[in-house]
């Protein structure tokens, strides 16, 4: 059972892939409840506070390497059902091999279906996609699980996430300088797109010294930001191919608003914490959360504390970390909340933070806020 209950986000692909090409309703139907799956076993279960010992890795990591084919069939079945190209080779497969007709579902599904198709398949890139290929890329030493990973994170056109997490992020955590620390009070809106901005630029800079310490040409196939983006381009095209400009517009949108929850999630994991420049990065300085749904879906990101502290681990060697500042909620929950009601995100966050503050913060901590609230 340790094992297998990493297989669930593989398992809800697969169900969604089903299910939701049943016909009108059932893509809205699957939406809605995938979601309060989550945050009602979030807060109906106990939390999650257990470290298990493995013997196979590789049970553990097949889930993440299954979820990149799969993700790429659900994106591209969503891309047809959406798009407005004629019948082809991927609708006809559909229909001879798995006797589904998705000319059919495409003219016969409601609005309210062709919206939930969009969340739900940004959700799974974000969930299924760009988290285990956030797990994936501090493995730096290891060049299959890198090369699943960046291209997982190409389902959102993210390659600079594996080098400004890795190399930027996880350094300047905490600081007013890095572009993944949302500030208190500060929008959560404006956040994301100063944040995405901020880390492509970081991201690059990253790169060019690194490729100028190496004496290689910046724009040359070893810069890992162009290899990164061609993979994005790579999955465009087959978008444009199977669904028309309509479905490469659809896989851009879910891309872009992937991403965009990636950075409400960095929003929600740091906000309002303080560091000092030049000292160690601890437990503190992340909200940690051990709920039990959304640490399984997400591979143990939730134990956030632990991963800044020590980012080398994976995610079944993180610690639960009880005592850290807790968020009040699970992931999902925490992630709608932000997005449709945030200014009572701000209003229960700001007595989380009166606690840290008053039980998590140094002295010097305690400076650094009274000086930026003068």
């Amino acid at each position: 059972m340790k094992y297998l209950k990493y297989y669930i986000s593989t398992i809800t692909i697969l169900s969604a892939g089903y299910i939701c090409t049943l016909g009108k309703f059932f893509p809205l139907v699957f939406f809605i409840s995938f979601s309060l799956f989550i945050i009602f076993g979030d807060l109906i279960l106990k939390g999650d506070d257990k470290k298990h010992n493995y013997k196979y890795n590789l049970f553990l990591n097949l889930p993440i390497y299954l979820n990149l084919p799969l993700l790429i069939l659900f994106l591209m079945t969503v891309v047809f059902i959406l798009g407005n190209s004629d019948e082809n080779v991927y609708s006809i497969f559909f229909l001879d091999i798995l006797n589904i007709d998705l000319l059919h579902l495409r003219e016969s599904i409601y609005f309210s279906d062709k919206i939930a198709l969009i969340a739900l398949t940004s959700l799974f890139i974000g969930i299924m996609g760009t988290v285990p290929g956030h797990e994936l890329s501090h493995r730096i030493k290891e060049k299959f699980d890198l090369f699943v990973g960046n291209w997982l994170l190409s389902l959102s056109w993210d390659c600079a996430f594996a080098i400004e997490h890795v190399y930027g992020h996880h350094k300047n955590v905490g600081l007013l300088k890095d572009p993944a620390t949302a500030k208190r009070g500060e929008n959560v809106y404006k956040f994301v797109f100063t944040a995405i901005i901020k880390e492509q630029i970081d991201a690059w800079k990253i790169e060019i010294e690194r490729l100028k310490h190496k004496s290689l040409f910046i724009f040359g196939f070893q810069n890992k930001l162009m290899i990164g983006y061609s993979r994005s381009a790579l999955i465009a095209v087959l978008a444009f191919y199977i669904g028309g400009i309509k479905g490469l517009f659809i896989f851009l949108l879910c891309a872009f608003t992937a991403k965009s929850l990636l950075e409400v999630i960095n929003y929600i994991e740091h906000y309002g914490l303080i560091r000092v420049a030049g000292e160690k990065v601890m437990p503190r300085h992340s909200w940690n959360s051990n709920s039990v749904m959304s640490s399984i879906y997400l591979y143990n990101v939730t134990r956030h504390s632990a991963h800044h502290e020590k980012p080398y681990l994976k995610f079944w060697e993180l610690d639960a970390y009880h005592k850290a500042p807790m968020m009040p909620y699970g992931y999902l929950a925490m992630l709608y909340m932000t997005i449709f009601t945030p200014f009572y995100f701000q209003k229960i966050m700001s007595k989380k933070l009166a606690e840290w503050d008053k039980l998590f913060a140094s002295d010097e901590e305690r400076k650094i806020i009274k000086a930026q609230f003068l």
